[in-house]
């Protein structure tokens, strides 16, 4: 959540923030008188409780009338206590439910507008010519289907739409895609970590993933769990309560996990094969940081992905995101498109979030430095997301004859092969 401090001293910057989103501003508006509601309901009921306590004191000294008639008054200040205290609590109540609806301000010079205005910040190697090359590209399903690597069909009987099975060659890509993301990422500082997919709704609430993102996430009601959709949600909370060494800090974790999504309203979007499904593995990077250091921290997490994309050896290109179409808990959004060359276009296959500190405060994560105490900043970012990393590794490095050219950064990881071949 947002410091409560802005509220009352740069209000104006959360109206902005609230239009660069496209979200209502009004809310900032009722958030300001509900704190001024919530600061006067709680100075009332302390000063009627230490006037409570005062009067204790003088009734254990009091003797005879006196006595009876502060006794009288203290009967009926506690009622006023207790009427003061349900106001306080109800006036919290409204401000803290409010709060969690504003979303992270944005930062001022993040591109404004919605899911099409975002800029392309750079393009990194060249699509291939296909038609050059004499021959017409087959599309990720067919070539996992002649490699033996992807069953739709099985996974829709098993499970339903939107499922798959990864089998032989499939399932091995994604084994040595993992290896590499995790050796990449333990020689950039990462600590590994194979959190858990289930979570409480606490860890899913403070990362911000049950507001606007709520009808993408599986709820398991008997359970009063959440299957998580990114290991984000299970890292963030990793250190939730705690007060962190700042001299500990920055602290680097990447995350391998199964994610869940219903995609929820993509229904007739990239139905055909394994782009957009309702589960994937995911190896996710995420790090704690002093918000002094987050810009710099978000250009790190930037760079690794690169490097990990151009190790695979995958045209792309860097987006950055407008301000209308980012999540509750980021503040800036950098995206990488891969190049599909059965669609003519580039597609998105990582991201990574500058979130500041509003996850920090809504999960309670500080640190302590010579300055004292205070909220620390997080951020996320996708190494590899198996199903699009491997979409793209069949597309682009596909042959006239069905075969995968494997990139030389991948092949220590599948036993030395440098070409993935169709069975039979």
């Amino acid at each position: 959540m947002i410091d409560p401090k802005l509220l009352r001293t740069d209000p104006d910057l959360l109206r902005r923030a609230q239009e660069a989103r496209g979200e209502s501003v009004e809310l900032v508006d009722e958030l300001v008188s509900a704190d001024e509601a919530r600061r006067a309901a709680i100075a009332s009921f302390e000063t009627q409780r230490a006037e409570q306590k005062d009067l204790g004191k003088q009734v254990a000294q009091a003797k005879g009338d006196e006595k009876a008639a502060l006794l009288a008054r203290t009967k009926e200040l506690a009622a006023g206590v207790k009427a003061a205290e349900a106001a306080s609590n109800e006036a919290g109540a409204k401000f803290d439910e409010l709060i969690k609806q504003l979303p992270n301000p944005v930062f001022e010079d993040v591109p404004r507008g919605g899911e099409d205005d975002f800029v392309v910040v750079e393009t990194i190697g060249t699509p291939r010519d296909f038609a050059a090359e004499g021959f017409t590209p087959r599309d990720h399903l067919e070539l996992g289907e002649m490699l033996g690597a992807i069953d739709m069909e099985r996974g829709a009987k098993v499970s339903g739409s939107r499922f798959y099975f990864l089998t032989g060659i499939g399932a091995q890509l994604e084994f040595a895609l993992l290896n590499l993301a995790m050796a990449k990422a333990m020689s950039w500082g990462f600590t590994p970590v194979i959190p858990p997919a289930l979570v409480k709704p606490s860890a899913m609430e403070g990362t911000g993933f049950l507001g606007q993102a709520a009808q993408d996430v599986y709820h398991l009601p008997a359970d009063d769990l959440y299957l998580v959709g990114t290991s984000e949600v299970a890292l963030a909370a990793f250190h939730s309560d705690e007060i962190l060494d700042a001299a500990s800090l920055p602290r680097q974790y990447v995350g391998y996990s199964p994610c869940y999504r219903r995609e929820a309203g993509s229904y007739g979007k990239d139905t055909k094969g394994i782009f957009r499904v309702h589960w994937f593995d995911k190896a996710e990077m995420f790090v704690y940081c002093d918000p002094a250091d987050a810009e710099a921290q978000h250009a790190k997490l930037l760079g690794y992905e690169k490097e990990f994309i151009q190790a695979l050896e995958i045209p792309f290109q860097v987006l950055e995101v407008a301000s209308g179409d980012l999540g509750l808990s980021a503040a800036r959004k950098y995206d990488c498109y891969g190049w599909l060359p059965t669609q003519d276009k580039y597609r998105e296959i990582t991201s990574t979030s500058n979130c500041t500190e509003f996850q920090a405060r809504r999960l309670n994560i500080r640190m302590r430095d010579g300055d004292g105490v205070r909220s620390v900043a997080t951020l996320n970012g996708t190494l590899c997301a198996m199903t699009r990393t491997i979409i793209m590794l069949f597309e682009n490095h596909q042959q006239a004859d069905g075969s995968i050219y494997v990139p030389a950064a991948l092949r220590p990881y599948l036993g030395g092969l440098d070409y993935l071949r169709p069975l039979g």
